[in-house]
């Protein structure tokens, strides 16, 4: 039988592992020997501008050399200083605009769209064909058709973002209006209700919670995609930062980036889930 755990206990025990994590890091990082770096190229290296240390290898930052460049970045992350040099703030907020343009704009057509394919099985079998051919595709295979017809990397990606964020609205949003209660149905018939009518005092408020819950899908995909693109199209964004830092041989700021974007991602995902658990409290 399962029984609720107070959430204190939960909370302290992630301490513990996290600060067993982190202490079994400071110390491997910090031990001598050979295998305290990251192997790199000296030609590679010195092509960058930095020497190759300990024999050829960049040492792997210890959780302490990374919380120090953390508080570095993180007092003026909004600066610029040229095209290429610009604060983390900068670089994450240029993804989220991007994420929410891509995302807003599959809202607008993957949630009537699904409204179409879920009151109309006529309209959902002649779709669900090109639904199922298209969705499995990666969205970085449009990429280079994004690239070649609009010919802007930033607009790709906003692109980029729009298709992999339109297949699981568009689905939750015809699954949920399928699954409205036929009974309510019948009742908005027998009140001689209209179409319009019917699909948003009925249908809209019973389908509500599925619908969030595709946008909720999108949005964490959404977030995932966009790095991955901005690390391919270069420019801005927290991908080309991350990819940025790599030809710099900056591990310090790869994890910091890693660990703002999965931050990033796991607020974007419980906003949405406040706003599902909104909704469903007033249903």
């Amino acid at each position: 039988m399962h029984r609720t755990v107070p959430f204190w206990q939960q909370a302290l025990l992630s301490a513990l592992l996290l600060g067993l994590f982190l202490g079994a890091w400071e110390l491997a990082a910090g031990r001598g020997g050979g295998g305290t770096g990251v192997a790199v190229d000296p030609e590679y290296a010195a092509l960058l501008g930095q020497a190759a240390a300990q024999g050829g290898q960049t040492p792997f930052p210890r959780p302490s050399e990374i919380a120090v460049r953390l508080w570095e970045l993180l007092r003026d992350p909004f600066y610029v200083r040229g095209t290429n040099d610009q604060g983390i703030g900068v670089q994450v907020a240029y993804s989220l605009l991007r994420v929410a343009a891509g995302f807003g704009l599959a809202a607008l057509v993957a949630i009537p769209l699904g409204f179409l394919i879920g009151m109309s099985p006529l309209l959902s079998g002649a779709l669900n064909p090109f639904i199922q051919v298209l969705r499995p595709v990666s969205p970085l295979a449009w990429m280079p058709l994004a690239l070649f017809t609009i010919k802007d990397s930033a607009i790709s990606s906003i692109f980029v973002i729009f298709i992999c964020s339109v297949w699981p609205m568009l689905l939750n949003t015809a699954f949920g209006v399928q699954s409205v209660r036929r009974e309510w149905l019948n009742v908005a018939r027998t009140l001689e209700a209209g179409t319009l009518r019917t699909a948003f005092r009925v249908i809209l408020p019973a389908a509500a919670p599925t619908i969030l819950t595709g946008m909720r899908i999108s949005i964490g995909i959404a977030w995932l995609v966009i790095v991955a693109a901005e690390m391919l199209v270069g420019g801005t964004g927290i991908g080309y930062w991350v990819w940025n830092q790599w030809n710099n041989l900056s591990l310090s700021d790869i994890v910091i980036a890693i660990l703002l974007i999965g931050i990033v991602g796991l607020l974007l995902d419980r906003a949405l889930g406040a706003v599902q658990r909104l909704v469903a409290w007033q249903d």
